[in-house]
């Protein structure tokens, strides 16, 4: 079998409808237009309403979703907190060495090695930064978020200014 050999399995593909090529065929003269009106002329938009404001303009153009609901953290890694003086770290010492934003909650992540040893309180640790700072002979200790269990305050101008 060589490449001009191939050809769709038989029945599997139709030819295209050539309307508009004289009265011989299928889809002469008006060529499946219909008589007269606008639509058998040429150049109407696809979507025209006929001066109607369209669909299209009609619907709201939407921007997304932004959960209310969504938990932010300053995240800080472990090879900013191998750099960092002291052997205790909290969040009230990082926002003091300028290392985190002074609102807002902690989170350790895990990227970098930790060569020593450290107590590390933060609101939230992925367990690659949980098991390294184990792993240096430290100590974590997770701060209850301040909203509580459950979910946050809701946040943005649509729920709060109510």
């Amino acid at each position: 079998m060589k490449v001009h050999d191939l050809a769709p399995a038989p029945g599997s593909t139709r030819r295209r409808r050539r309307v508009g090529r004289g009265i011989a065929g299928k889809g002469g003269k008006t060529a499946g237009r219909g008589t007269k009106g606008q639509g058998a002329r040429d150049n109407v938009k696809p979507g025209f309403e006929g001066g109607q404001l369209p669909l299209t303009q009609r619907i709201p153009k939407l921007k997304g979703f932004k959960n209310p609901f969504r938990v932010e953290y300053n995240v800080i890694n472990l090879d900013t907190l191998e750099n960092f003086q002291g052997d205790t770290v909290s969040p009230d010492t990082l926002r003091a060495a300028g290392l985190v934003h002074k609102h807002g909650l902690v989170k350790v992540l895990g990227r970098g090695e930790l060569s020593r040893r450290l107590q590390v309180s933060a609101h939230a640790f992925s367990r690659s930064a949980v098991a390294a700072i184990e792993r240096a002979g430290g100590t974590t200790q997770v701060i209850p978020l301040p909203f509580g269990h459950g979910r946050p305050p809701a946040k943005g101008n649509a729920l709060t200014n109510r």
